[in-house]
């Protein structure tokens, strides 16, 4: 666990392509962003309980989009914690299970290191346990501190988050820095057009932080080295 900024703590190890999940202490309450690959989601309990905090403390839950790393734990945090569900609508019925995540192609694309994952979607295994969402959010919501961003192309309800006050961003799969840094994972992007979109208005926030959705953060040249993604 490592604290970004205050009250925003990053979770995550190896796992899943070193995805990552945040979890936001503010005014007594705890809000999460996504849920880690595994299913029993004891990472996050874990981390809960360092903070000298109780599962219950656990009000929210916001998914960044419908992908299997990033749902493992939901099932299992709804059942400790009893928190609201929030995510897009246009990904509600892949999170209830009631469709697959919309499958990328099996041609091998770089970096080589992501294609386990690729295989894994277009054969929709593992699969996660499906929980139906309790509320959704979209582009100017809030969940906690957190304002939502709706940037589509990843998928296409796909979310980001910034705290404007702590200069922080949490880009979910929109940018990855492992296994390299770059905008997503390229054969994950379902629709190109609209992810360079939404590279440019993630950069246009200038953050000074950015949590990734796969590999370490970004806090040194932060809102340079996005702007170097966006065209």
């Amino acid at each position: 666990m490592r604290e970004l900024a205050p009250g925003v703590h990053m979770l995550g190890a190896k796992k899943g392509g070193r995805v990552r999940a945040y979890l936001v202490d503010m005014n007594g309450e705890l809000s999460l962003v996504d849920t880690l690959f595994e299913n029993d989601a004891r990472g996050v309990l874990d981390a809960i309980r360092r903070l000298g905090r109780k599962p219950g403390d656990l009000r929210r839950i916001v998914l960044t989009h419908a992908h299997r790393s990033h749902l493992g734990g939901l099932a299992a945090l709804k059942r400790e914690t009893g928190a609201t569900v929030l995510a897009h609508e246009s990904e509600a019925d892949i999170i209830s299970g009631d469709r697959p995540a919309q499958p990328v192609g099996l041609k091998p694309t770089a970096p080589l290191r992501t294609y386990p994952f690729q295989v894994g979607i277009f054969l929709n295994r593992p699969k996660h346990r499906p929980v139906p969402i309790d509320e959704s959010v979209g582009d100017g919501d809030a969940v906690g501190p957190l304002r939502v961003l709706h940037v589509p192309g990843h998928s296409p309800g796909h979310l980001a988050f910034s705290w404007p006050e702590h200069k922080l961003l949490l880009s979910g799969d929109a940018i990855a820095t492992w296994p390299r840094f770059e905008a997503g994972w390229p054969a994950f992007t379902l629709n190109p057009e609209q992810h360079a979109a939404s590279i440019r208005r993630l950069a246009g926030l200038d953050a000074a932080i950015v949590g990734v959705g796969h590999g370490d953060p970004i806090t040194a040249d932060a809102a340079d080295r996005v702007h170097s993604l966006a065209s």
